[in-house]
């Protein structure tokens, strides 16, 4: 299933993408069910019970449809926290003329940073210095704490496309990451959560690619993740509790503008696209503010 939240004058609601212009509202479905995920992810038996009808070969209800233009908002509005994990891929590393970390080297992006899909990354004319990350991001479905690698997948909602826009010349200059992380508009992801039964056991061997202006820019495959899925949950959740609806962001492959020569910066009036196998394409236009 492809697990997304949509925009309604009420506010945000659950629903599943049935392609890429149409959704199930899953509180048409059944107004019981929790208005948000990160409390809808213990009831998915519920939910894929309530779903099948449409998936299977469509019910012919139009009430629970809802057209999805302009409404998607990101999967996972409002997460207690974003981690993210730096020098992932031991290409990136190389490119910055660094040793691949012995353990996961983890920072955190503020959650006030995420766009949906189609959303603008919003520029400021004085920052001269942003780029932008394709990666793929777990998102946690159960709560946990010191969770065992061969425990990990139970806890995994599912996967979704990130892109880590990053200021550059706040990450260096403050030689710490969280504002340079932390942009608004920043943290694009999307356009829904892909459920881990479409998808290889932790979503490895999948193409990763991120594109500016058309041009592919990264290009590799979550096989070559340094620490895979599994060993981020286990290490991030070793001394904190992993929350329903937590994102964990697992880095980025070669290629980003800043190690280029010469550096290529995000501008106005760009496009910047991640796409994963499997997973789809996040696309996002990049706006003067």
């Amino acid at each position: 299933m492809k697990l997304i939240t949509f925009a309604t004058p009420g506010g945000p609601r659950p629903g599943v993408a049935l392609d890429e212009s149409t959704g199930l509202d899953l509180l048409a479905l059944d107004p019981t069910l929790p208005a948000r995920w990160r409390d809808l992810f213990a009831a998915m038996d519920r939910v894929r019970a309530l779903v099948a009808p449409w998936i299977d070969g469509g019910a012919g209800d139009e009430g629970p449809l809802v057209p999805l233009a302009g409404r998607l908002m990101p999967p996972i509005p409002e997460p207690s926290k974003i981690i993210a994990v730096g020098r992932n891929y031991r290409a990136h590393a190389a490119e910055q003329n660094r040793e691949a970390p012995k353990a996961p080297l983890l920072f955190a992006k503020a959650p006030s940073c995420l766009q949906a899909h189609l959303g603008p990354i919003e520029m400021e004319p004085e920052l001269q210095q942003v780029d932008a990350e394709a990666e793929l991001a777990v998102v946690i479905g159960r709560r946990g704490r010191r969770i065992a690698r061969e425990d990990a997948a139970a806890h995994i909602a599912g996967y979704t496309c990130f892109n880590d826009v990053s200021d550059r010349e706040a990450q260096f200059g403050d030689k710490q990451w969280f504002r340079g992380k932390s942009l608004d508009t920043g943290g694009p992801c999307g356009p829904w959560i892909v459920t881990p039964d479409e998808l290889p056991p932790l979503a490895a061997g999948l193409r990763i690619v991120g594109r500016l202006n058309g041009e592919t820019m990264q290009d590799s495959d979550t096989a070559e993740l340094i620490f895979p899925v599994d060993e981020l949950i286990r290490h991030a959740s070793r001394h904190m509790t992993l929350m329903p609806g937590d994102i964990i962001a697992t880095g980025t492959p070669a290629g980003v503008g800043v190690f280029r020569d010469p550096p290529v910066f995000l501008k106005p009036g760009d496009v910047c696209e991640v796409s994963i196998e499997g997973v789809g394409t996040l696309t996002n236009p990049v706006v003067l503010r």
